[in-house]
């Protein structure tokens, strides 16, 4: 069943044992996100911030976990989403060419179009309320973290419209505030709303755009679906809910709404008007996404529910409450991909280490050479896909959920010189590690079998992995610790940690080991800055695929006593230097150490059981000097 409001979900939520009341004031500025980190990376409940020095309590990790990923959709497991989706499209597609067929599909239609939305008349529950004055400072606005540029609203649906076609588009794009009625407006470029933002920019005009914040939990789920372009997400939204979206129209601009959500923020986009330096911002690859100009968002309007109450969440190192919005959307996603452009994909999952757009583990059920690589090309050209920057294909047999069985699968199937691919292409702009600014390299990995023909008769057999970590130590000075455990485990990898040097000396440096005969047995080399916790791999997996740009940083030798390429991978931060890599390189994101002293002292009295250490301490190494961007010198 749908829920009518976002009270009505907190209800529900606290039914089930989900919620906790937090009664003690909390300050929206630092101390909210540094609460909520303890228990997220925990897997705690919901909170509910109740006193927070504005009218509205905050309601956060609201999607954290698995259970409540499903109490949002109104499904009883997220394979369920998948089923149902697949039923429906496969409905579609079967051809009817008799009448009796034909009629067949009607109770499927009237279903269908039971689900588009329907604007009503009148005002909506939204609108119960008008601020004589449109003020969004009066809303408990989160400052997330220390070197953030401010305040900033995190779980915005934004509403715009194509202004030829008139299409919806509805996204969810983060809004710095920079006074009562002023916030910029963060739509990426390869966006909807940036899209139709270009439209007015040719035409002249104002843009008119609505953000609604929170009612039914579906309607913050799809503004992050990546739905095909021009598919209306309140159409999705209908189908998820088993029931229309019934929307309003705006008080001051042209657009329709929900009508049940808590709060709308109307306004207009002046595409004439210069733009905005928004940022920076702890987002959610774990560093900071630099400053840069977008669009000033000018609030004409403020109304809400009499019951309204403010939904945020918080990005950050992963895991974050955003992974189980992600892992809905690989469920939701896994049908189109397979009936339209991979019908031989089993499974595909993209790891919370990953941060969405960098690591994906597909399985697949392959019946010829090179399908593995046919996939790869296929899902880099599907949608939001096009963002990926590692892919990992397995057999069909590998339980992609379970990572050492993939790791396992990659050491056994996979020769560094024959199943290792790269290509270049767009990448995510919040990926701080391409040469160039939204445009770098991905490789792919082909672990599946590799029977027959398709196998090289060149193809080394594994043998016993060994590194000399003495004369490694001492020959080379920059390296600080070394992980020779993993072929323990069946994965033939070994990661290196080493002090700041340049990565042309790197290269140098890793050719010597090898040249030496230091090293041996290895397919895979990573080597990753101290003081990395090199034996916590969700922290190297999670750090090294945010710092590399593949076609750069990976590279083979050959030792010449067998000849078997070893790929060895730089996750280290990379210098600025002319012609070679030009950009800013940001920092981890921890809090400070005043909003964490707080939070210690008290603890106890917020009512949310035994004391959860700050996860900032463990990452407090990892943050340099320079606030947002580190120091060039460090």
């Amino acid at each position: 069943m749908p829920y009518h409001s976002l009270l009505d979900f907190v209800k529900k939520l606290e039914s089930e044992g989900e919620l906790l009341r937090v009664k003690e004031f909390v300050s929206p500025h630092l101390e909210i996100t540094e609460i909520t980190d303890r228990i997220m990376k925990t897997g705690g409940k919901v909170l509910l911030f109740e006193n927070n020095g504005t009218e509205f309590p905050v309601l956060i990790n609201a999607f954290g976990s698995e259970k409540r990923m499903c109490m949002a959709l109104g499904w009883r497991n997220l394979k369920e989403v998948s089923g149902s989706f697949a039923s429906l499209l496969n409905n579609l597609k079967q051809p009817r060419e008799t009448i009796i067929e034909k009629l067949g599909m009607l109770p499927l239609l009237n279903r269908i179009s039971s689900w588009m939305p329907r604007v009503i008349s009148g005002k909506g529950a939204c609108q119960e309320v008008v601020m004589e004055v449109a003020d969004i400072t009066r809303l408990p606005i989160l400052t997330c973290w220390p070197e953030d540029g401010g305040s900033f609203v995190t779980l915005p649906v934004v509403h715009t419209r194509d202004p030829e076609s008139g299409t919806r588009n509805v996204g969810m794009y983060r809004m710095q505030v920079f006074g009562t009625d002023l916030t910029g407006m963060h739509w990426h470029l390869h966006k909807g709303s940036a899209r139709h933002f270009e439209k007015y920019r040719e035409l002249g005009e104002k843009m008119p755009v609505t953000v609604t914040l929170g009612g039914d939990p579906v309607y913050t789920y799809v503004a992050t679906a990546p739905v095909p372009e021009d598919f209306d997400e309140y159409l999705l939204a209908g189908f998820i809910r088993r029931k229309r979206v019934e929307m309003v129209k705006c008080l001051t601009n042209n657009l329709v709404i929900p009508s049940d959500v808590d709060f709308v923020i109307e306004g207009y986009v002046d595409p004439k008007e210069e733009m905005i330096l928004e940022g920076p911002f702890g987002d959610h690859t774990g560093f900071y996404s630099l400053a840069d100009y977008y669009p000033k968002f000018h609030i004409t309007c403020i109304t809400h529910r009499k019951s309204a109450i403010y939904p945020a969440t918080i990005v950050g190192i992963p895991p974050m409450e955003d992974g189980w919005i992600g892992r809905a959307t690989e469920q939701l996603s896994l049908d189109p991909l397979r009936m339209t452009i991979v019908p031989e994909i089993v499974n595909l999952h993209m790891p919370v280490e990953g941060v969405f757009h960098n690591i994906a583990l597909v399985s697949i059920n392959k019946n010829f050479p090179g399908q593995g690589i046919k996939v790869m090309n296929a899902l880099w050209g599907a949608g939001q896909m096009m963002f990926n920057k590692v892919m990992i294909l397995v057999d069909k047999g590998t339980d992609i959920y379970n990572y050492l069985e993939v790791a396992r699968a990659v050491s056994e199937n996979v020769d560094p010189q024959q199943d290792i691919h790269f290509i270049k292409g767009p990448v995510d702009i919040l990926d701080h590690s391409s040469q160039k600014f939204a445009f770098g390299s991905k490789i792919g990995i082909d672990a599946t079998s590799k029977p027959g023909k398709e196998m090289q008769s060149n193809l080394v057999t594994k043998k016993e992995s060994f590194a000399d970590k003495d004369l490694l130590r001492k020959e080379f000075a920059e390296i600080r610790n070394i992980n020779a455990s993993l072929p323990d485990i069946g994965v033939s990898a070994l990661i290196i940690s080493i002090g700041r040097m340049d990565n042309l000396l790197i290269r140098k440096m890793c050719k010597e080991m090898v040249e030496k005969n230091r090293i041996r047995g290895y397919r895979f080399v990573f080597l990753m800055d101290y003081p990395t916790d090199i034996f916590n791999l969700h922290d190297v997996a999670w750090i090294c695929g945010n710092n590399i740009d593949p076609l750069r940083d990976c590279f083979l030798i050959s030792p010449e006593s067998t000849g078997c390429k070893i790929l060895f991978i730089d996750g280290t931060r990379k210098q600025k230097t002319q012609g070679r890599f030009e950009r800013e390189w940001p920092n981890v994101i921890i809090m400070n150490d005043e909003t964490i002293d707080k939070i210690d002292k008290k603890w106890e009295a917020l009512g949310l059981g035994r004391m959860i250490p700050s996860p900032s301490l463990k990452y407090k190494p990892l943050h340099l000097s320079g606030g947002a961007v580190i120091k060039q010198n460090d």
